[in-house]
């Protein structure tokens, strides 16, 4: 599969069919979000793979009932390791550290697609919850919350112009 078609044709699944992912594929995926950049190679991203129908419940209730989360046969927590990124100081922490895990969810859900999976991206849900019910220590930051499965769904886009979004020079620049 081409770069652009993924990127093109990739869209937020959140009903998925009850079928589990090969670990073959878990790891695929999460191999692509290793390679995303990653500021100074700190490699300060970390993941959690969280197959078990009771945590992701839990994990359910934590995200304010996006019920897709229980539906999803695997769910992956994207961390941030504060100790490592904080090498950069409070930029580090505020800024890189949500740059690095971006990358490394694009390339998750990139990779996912290509394999024939589906995927959403999760940032709502209470960030204390979440971090109690996977014993995630104070140091590590839980940044997103990524469902991954086989589609049962077809999302379309919805997509802005280009026009509308990109300025020249300047906001709102010609």
């Amino acid at each position: 599969m081409e770069v652009e078609e993924a990127i093109k044709n990739r869209r937020s699944v959140r009903s998925y069919l009850d079928k589990p992912v090969e670990d073959e594929k878990i790891a695929q995926i999460l191999e692509a979000a290793r390679w995303a950049p990653s500021a100074g190679n700190l490699q300060c991203v970390e993941y959690i793979v969280v197959k078990n129908p009771e945590t992701k419940k839990a994990l359910c209730k934590a995200s304010y009932g996006q019920e897709y989360i229980k539906e999803a046969p695997v769910c992956v927590i994207v961390c941030c390791n504060m100790d490592k990124i904080s090498h950069y100081g409070q930029r580090g922490v505020d800024v890189y550290s949500i740059q690095e895990s971006g990358a490394a969810v694009e390339n998750m859900m990139l990779e996912a697609y290509a394999l024939g999976l589906g995927t959403c991206w999760i940032g709502a849900f209470n960030e204390g919850e979440v971090r109690k019910i996977l014993n995630i220590p104070k140091h590590v930051r839980p940044v997103a919350i990524i469902t991954l499965g086989y589609p049962n769904e077809k999302p379309i886009s919805t997509r802005r112009e280009l026009k509308d979004i990109v300025f020249f020079e300047t906001y709102k620049g010609k």
